[in-house]
């Protein structure tokens, strides 16, 4: 069954009395694009989570996130004294060079001074700790967008069901369109009031038939709309070729169109390209 490329994760843990949180999201994308917003204390874990996701992962933007969230933001920050005490000494040596003047600085400015403060040392979380939660929010996704997926599929179906109908419906309008386009022909010609070589109208009318006949695109539409059923259950990554099928669909129906001779097939060819918009907007979001 098919994948969407769409999905959530969250996998929330307590290590050593430090609460973790990965977070993983993914939208649509046309290959596999992977943004990791990782602590500088969990770079070295990156080159895994990309393998890990790769193979599960085929297509999609993908935006992984650990996070650390503190019950009291407060307690996490220390102040470093001998920065603030080097910042201090800087600032009274501007004020020797001004000749006495007076530099007011703030305690929030000096606060937002790089180094002034910063986070307190946190004892180390072992990486099996870390890659287990994030597997865990990992298998979380794969859920998630099989889950979409099956939604996503259900919908191509019913649409496949309704174009399957309009195909039933003007593959046996055909003799009678055959017929009428014949009949056509016929009483444009008495119009004309002429002699015409028998044969060489009944040729004439063949050649006309025959770039009227839409007998042959009707076979191809349907031919397209059966691998589409097919593709919708294979396990693997399907959304390309879901949308190069869509895209043989509308130059078929295009084609219809341009042989539109019948008020019943150009009403039809209106309804089959809303159908045909309606699978291209789902399969954009298909893996």
């Amino acid at each position: 069954m098919i994948q969407s490329m769409t999905g959530y994760a969250r996998a929330e843990a307590s290590f050593q009395q430090r609460s973790l949180v990965w977070e993983i999201r993914s939208v649509n994308h046309r290959f596999l694009d992977l943004a990791l917003h990782l602590p500088e204390s969990c770079l070295a874990l990156e080159a895994e989570i990309r393998a890990r996701v790769a193979r599960v992962v085929k297509r999609g933007r993908v935006e992984i996130w650990l996070r650390q969230p503190q019950s009291n933001p407060s307690e996490s920050l220390r102040l470093q004294p001998v920065r603030l005490q080097e910042l201090l000494a800087l600032l009274q040596e501007v004020e020797d060079f001004r000749g006495g003047g007076q530099v007011t600085v703030s305690a929030l400015e000096l606060l937002r001074w790089p180094g002034v403060l910063v986070e307190k040392e946190t004892p180390d979380i072992a990486e099996e700790q870390l890659l287990g939660l994030f597997e865990e929010a990992l298998q979380q996704l794969v859920a998630s967008r099989r889950q979409e997926g099956k939604a996503i599929a259900e919908m191509l179906l019913g649409r496949l069901a309704a174009m399957e109908e309009e195909l039933e419906r003007l593959q046996s309008l055909v003799p009678e369109l055959e017929s009428l386009l014949r009949q056509r022909l016929q009483e444009r010609l008495g119009e004309l009031a002429v002699a015409v070589d028998p044969s060489r109208w009944e040729q004439e009318l063949v050649f006309a038939l025959h770039r009227q006949d839409v007998a042959e695109e009707l076979d191809r539409l349907a031919a397209h709309l059966g691998e589409i059923r097919q593709v919708l259950d294979r396990a693997e990554p399907v959304g390309r070729r879901l949308d190069f099928l869509v895209q043989e669909c509308h130059r078929e129906v295009n084609t219809l169109g341009s042989k539109a001779y019948d008020l019943r097939l150009s009403q039809s060819v209106v309804t089959l390209k809303v159908l045909i918009e309606q699978l291209r907007e789902q399969i954009q979001n298909v893996e």
